[in-house]
C-alpha cells in the first residue's frame, strides 16, 4: 500500500513538473510562417549607378517565414530570430528626363533580437531590434537602352508586437517593423505589418 502511495505520489509529480514545462508556451526554438503588407519609401537613395532620380513610395503584399529561439524568465522572454520575406509588384519608379528607373526590392532577412512580457500567460508584449538586408534591383533606361544591377543593402531595424497562445505549442502574432535601408546619399525606408503562425517546440 505504501509503495502504490509512493508510486501515485510520483506520478502526480511528474504529471505537475510536465505541466509547469509545457505551460512555458516561450521557451525553445520556433519555426513559423508570416505575411502581411510592406511599404518602400525611395527618395534619391544611392544605388550601384549612382545617386537616382527615384522619389516616392510603394504598397505590396509580402510573404516569408522564420527561425527563433526563446528563452522565459518568469514573465519575461528574450530572444532570436531570423526571418525572410518577398514583396509582391514593389517596384518604386522615378527617373528625370528622358531616363526612367525603378528601383525593384527582390527580397529581405532579417537576425534580431526581442524582449518580451508576458501581460496574461498566454500573451507576451515584446519589442525587437537587429539587423536586416535587402536584395535590390535597380533599372534604368535611358534612351541608349536598359540598364540593370542587383545590390545588397544592409541596414538596422525596431518594430514590435504581440504574441497570443491559441494552443499548447502554437501561437499566432501581430507586429509592426520599422528598416532603415538607406546607405550613402538619400533615404530608402521600409515600413511592414506583419501577422504570423508560430510553431514552438
Amino acid at each position: 500500500m505504501k509503495i502504490a502511495f509512493v508510486s501515485v505520489l510520483s506520478l502526480l509529480a511528474a504529471v505537475s513538473v510536465a505541466s509547469a514545462a509545457h505551460a512555458e508556451m516561450f521557451n525553445g526554438p520556433t519555426v513559423g510562417v508570416q505575411a502581411g503588407w510592406v511599404e518602400n519609401k525611395v527618395g534619391d537613395t544611392t544605388t550601384n549607378f549612382g545617386a537616382t532620380a527615384v522619389n516616392g513610395s510603394k504598397d505590396s503584399a509580402t510573404l516569408g517565414g522564420l527561425f527563433g529561439y526563446d528563452k522565459q524568465f518568469g514573465k519575461f522572454v528574450v530572444g532570436g530570430e531570423a526571418g525572410f520575406n518577398f514583396g509582391t509588384s514593389d517596384k518604386v519608379a522615378g527617373g528625370t528626363g528622358t531616363t526612367q528607373a525603378t528601383i525593384d526590392p527582390k527580397r529581405s532577412f532579417d537576425l534580431t533580437t526581442r524582449t518580451g512580457y508576458l501581460v496574461l500567460p498566454q500573451t507576451l508584449l515584446y519589442a525587437r531590434a537587429g539587423y536586416t538586408n535587402d536584395r535590390v534591383q535597380t533599372t534604368l533606361t535611358p534612351s541608349s537602352g536598359t540598364v540593370s544591377a542587383s545590390e545588397d543593402r544592409d541596414g538596422w531595424l525596431v518594430g514590435g508586437g504581440i504574441e497570443r497562445a491559441i494552443t499548447s505549442d502554437v501561437s499566432a502574432r501581430v507586429e509592426y517593423r520599422y528598416g532603415d535601408l538607406s546607405d550613402g546619399h538619400g533615404r530608402y525606408d521600409r515600413h511592414q505589418v506583419l501577422s504570423g503562425v508560430v510553431f514552438h517546440f
